[in-house]
């Protein structure tokens, strides 16, 4: 499929984002010129990728992190933090808290801080659970669990990888920690979080076409099984024990 206008700004349309013509001829410039604002004035702050923009290839590519990261991200940060922004009773929630307690926001920016902070706490997570040392099979008490709950990591992949392909339109894919201690497989729409539904997710899978199309067009499966390339078993290791504390 050529990536001309047209079909870049249908792609990136899913989250209301809608280039200049000069930034469309020269994407990746575009990116790097578009920064959100201060953080010393954010409640919600953009943090760096944790490695090169191409460090995670050629599973995922340059310039999809590029834009994923420098465009799609920002703007949930940028939203979510103006949203917010004089509402003192939401001031002292961390981004999960605040999550978690939706029905604290002011239902003026309910709506909002769901979508916007649905996809800032999504995709801080996303980026830290992957690394270019990535891949490989589990180690450490994931592995273990693992096991326990699916019989074997290549059982719990295949379930993963067949919920992944299933979910309609825009969303994830996780694999949770629930409120019984056990490990299981679901899904959400657009950018809602496990955290409203009061289980700890441990690792997700963006299937937002803006996650993999640059590179895989329509192959959504291809993307999904070559991401197992970059999973940063030591990062999920530390949200496993994480959501084990909070239990």
């Amino acid at each position: 499929m050529a990536l001309n206008r047209r079909n870049f700004i249908f792609l990136l349309g899913a989250t209301g984002v809608v280039f200049a013509l000069e930034e469309l001829a020269n994407p990746i410039s575009a990116v790097a010129q578009n920064r959100p604002t201060s953080q010393a004035r954010q409640i919600y702050p953009y943090t760096p990728l944790p490695y090169a923009h191409n460090a995670l290839e050629p599973y995922i590519d340059e310039r999809t992190m590029r834009f994923h990261h420098g465009k799609h991200y920002a703007g949930y940060t940028r939203n979510l933090n103006a949203a917010v922004a004089g509402v003192s009773e939401l001031q002292g929630l961390d981004a999960e808290e605040l999550i978690r307690n939706l029905d604290r926001v002011p239902k003026r920016i309910r709506r909002t801080v769901r979508n916007n902070g649905g996809g800032y706490v999504n995709h801080k997570m996303f980026w830290e659970i992957m690394s270019p040392d990535g891949g490989g099979e589990p180690r450490g008490s994931i592995a273990k669990s693992i096991r326990r709950n699916f019989g074997s990591f290549d059982r719990m992949k295949e379930d993963f990888n067949a919920r992944a392909k299933k979910v309609f339109g825009s969303g994830w894919a996780w694999l949770v920690l629930d409120d019984r201690g056990k490990l299981r497989i679901t899904t959400t729409s657009n950018q809602d979080t496990p955290l409203m539904e009061g289980v700890y997710p441990i690792m997700g899978i963006d299937v937002w076409e803006h996650a993999y199309y640059l590179k895989y067009q329509n192959n959504r499966g291809g993307y999904i099984e070559n991401w197992w390339n970059v999973v940063n078993w030591d990062e999920v290791n530390r949200r496993y024990r994480r959501a084990r504390d909070r239990a």
